[in-house]
């Protein structure tokens, strides 16, 4: 269902990493037809194909800029940078949420798996939120969603390495929004619980093996513990991110808006 008006980011160019996720997946349709000129990247090639073909169903391919990317490497992040700007302008708004789940409880965690969920989820969306702002402070205007998660706000069992890195998001989003806000730049992260999505459901899935479940044992489980009775679907914490881009939200700034079903209050 549309909410927003088809005028409501007309002016703005927003760039979505981690498009090929659920979440930047709905981000990316959500602002497309906002308005917004949109480029996407990720790092799996086929599935940016894909999305590109669906995107295009949503506006004309003008708007639409696809780079495959990895944001961890320099070079790349040049390239990304350099032809979302060739082709749509000045970047306006940007969507970290690229991210991998993963890890173990510390006593099984490996150092490889420590190292690979903080650089995907912390270290390369700090080095290209970095880059982005630059242009938006020479611009005096922009804004910075980072897609963290309720587990930047509380630890799980057998979470450490992923709840840390969601945390240190926080931490990142709420020291950035003090010193944005100077140049007209609002940062904000959104928090969700479990979405419909791929990693929710390898996340669900791990936690029944270690459980002796079923999948639907332990997703029925997680559904029933929230008071709401719901996992959010990507539509939704695409909305909250979408809202967050828009003028309507100028005086929200350095929030982790939490999309839990009431699971987590406060």
């Amino acid at each position: 269902m549309g909410i927003f008006s088809s005028a409501a980011l007309q002016e703005e160019h927003v760039l979505i990493t981690g498009a090929t996720g659920g979440i930047g997946r709905a981000t990316a349709i959500t602002v497309l037809k906002m308005g917004a000129s949109v480029t996407v990247t990720g790092r799996n090639r086929k599935k940016l194909t894909e999305l590109e073909q669906e995107l295009s169903s949503y506006a004309t391919k003008d708007r639409i800029c696809v780079v495959a990317a990895d944001i961890l490497k320099a070079e790349e992040r040049d390239v990304l940078v350099g032809q979302a700007s060739s082709r749509n302008g000045v970047i306006t708004c940007l969507v970290n949420a690229a991210g991998i789940s993963g890890g173990d409880t510390v006593d099984r965690l490996t150092p490889k798996d420590l190292q690979e969920i903080m650089e995907v989820n912390y270290t390369a969306t700090v080095l290209l939120t970095q880059q982005i702002y630059q242009g938006m402070i020479q611009s005096q205007k922009g804004a910075i969603v980072n897609v963290s998660s309720l587990s930047g706000l509380r630890g799980t069992y057998g979470n450490s390495a992923y709840s840390a890195s969601k945390f240190a998001l926080i931490g990142f989003t709420q020291s950035l929004a003090l010193e944005a806000i100077e140049s007209n730049i609002r940062v904000n992260a959104v928090c969700p619980g479990y979405v419909e999505t791929e990693m929710a459901k390898n996340a669900i899935n791990k936690k029944a093996l270690r459980n002796d479940r079923s999948f639907q044992e332990e997703y029925e489980l997680a559904k029933d513990g929230i008071p709401s009775g719901k996992i959010t679907n990507p539509e939704e914490v695409a909305n909250t991110i979408a809202f967050l881009l828009t003028d309507a939200a100028v005086n929200i700034v350095g929030e982790s808006v939490k999309i839990s079903g009431e699971n987590v209050m406060r």
